[in-house]
This record gives structure tokens, sequence and C-alpha cells, in this order.
């Protein structure tokens, strides 16, 4: 998610017009805030998806079951989260304007909490970016990050399928499938137009755009989510 300030338009600009540029820069504030939400992230995912709450109150508790939920959730807040906000800050200082991720402490606190309630719902935080007027500047800042959660779900959902048959891998399958789905949740989720999500910007700038990548997303995470809760070999007629 991109975050802005007013409303951009086609005629003016905050600031001056920035020079193109292919400079990448940072700061220990981004670092830290980075690190800080990714951490929390991948506790959450570890927690939805082994039950880490409900087993330790039933006195189920299973140290191997906890690392590999670790494990996925440190790759799913990576590719899914961490991705998506460099995504948007390579293509905002692309075009030359300064852009850092910033985390939301609210925004956190709900994901964990939400988290322990057995569903995620995460808004960690966003890249701000400065100095932004035009919206086709906006546009196209904000449909970087989705565009890479759907690039980087078809990526798992492919070696997911190439695995399928193999066996033994029956694990690694689910892993990449689940991953695939986690990036399609990002892209969809991201892509609705309302408030400060990228969908919003997006629309903002080509109303065509927006529906296509929008309705590509949705069906690529409900095609992923069937797959995942009948299961991989199942749905796609394997064995």
């Amino acid at each position: 998610m991109s975050g802005w300030t007013g409303v951009p338009s086609n005629n003016y600009w905050v600031g001056a017009q920035p020079v193109p540029s292919k400079k990448l820069t940072t700061s220990p504030t981004e670092i830290g805030h980075i690190l800080i939400a990714f951490v929390v992230l991948t506790v959450d995912i570890a927690i939805v998806e082994t039950g880490l709450i409900g087993s330790v109150q039933f006195g189920g508790f299973d140290p191997g079951a906890v690392a590999a939920g670790l494990a996925f959730g440190a790759a799913a807040a990576l590719t899914g989260f961490l991705a998506h906000e460099l995504a948007h800050k390579v293509a905002a200082q692309r075009l030359g304007f300064w852009a850092e991720f910033r985390m939301s402490p609210v925004g956190l606190l709900f994901s964990v909490v939400t988290a322990i309630f057995g569903f995620l719902f995460a808004a960690p935080g966003a890249t701000v970016v400065g100095g932004m007027g035009g919206v086709r500047d906006w546009g196209r800042t904000s449909l970087a990050g989705p565009a890479l959660n759907l690039v980087e779900g078809s990526v798992f959902a492919g070696a997911g399928l190439a695995l399928r048959t193999q066996p033994g891998f029956s694990a690694a399958v689910m892993f990449l499938v689940l991953l695939a789905f986690i990036n399609g949740w990002f892209a969809t989720f991201n892509m609705v137009p309302f408030g400060p999500l990228d969908g919003r910007k997006v629309l903002r700038w080509d109303t065509r755009i927006w529906g296509g990548v929008f309705a590509v997303a949705a069906a690529f995470t409900i095609v992923m989510f069937l797959i995942v809760s009948n299961g991989w070999p199942v749905a796609l007629g394997g064995t």
C-alpha cells in the first residue's frame, strides 16, 4: 500500500517536478520499521496457519509445527508484504520521488488481535511518497505492489503445478500454493478502490487498467482458495 496526502491531479506538483533516477535510497528509520512490521506479520501468519493459540490452550503445543508455521509466515511476509512495499518504493524512486516505508503501530496491533481470533486483517503500514502530484505517476507507483504480488503468485502456483505429480513433494506443493494464495489476496485487497489502498489511486489514473488488474487478481485468488480448500491434487485431477 502506498501512502499519499491530498488529491493528485494532472496539472500540479507538490514541490518541484522530479527528474527520473535509478538511484535507490533508504534510512535506518525505514529499515527499523520494515523489520518490526516483518516480524509481527511473520508471527501473525504463523498463529493463523498453526492454530498456535488454541494448541497452547488445549495442551497440544507442537514445536515442529510452530517452526514450520514461522518458516511459512516468514516466506509469506517476505513475498506478500515486503516485496509489495519495496515495489512501491522502487517505482517511486525510479520516478525521482522520495519514498520510504513507515509502519502503523495501530495496524500492527490490530493484525495481532485478528490473528489470535483465527483470521488476519493486516494493515502494517505504507510506503510514504513525498512530492508526487500527477495521477499517472501515482497510478503507476500504486500498481507496482499488486502487480508484483500477482507475478510472484503465478510463479508459486506454476512451481506447485510442476511438482504436484512428483512423489514426496506434497508438503512443498501445499507450501507453494498457500504462498500463491496469500500473494493473490494481497493483490486483490490492495486493489480495492477505497481509502488509502492502491486501487483508489490506480482507478483515478486509468479505469480500464484498474478493472483488468482487479478482475485478474480476484479470479486468481478465488482459484487458489478453492485449490487450497480442496487439496491441489484433487482440484487438478492428480494423484
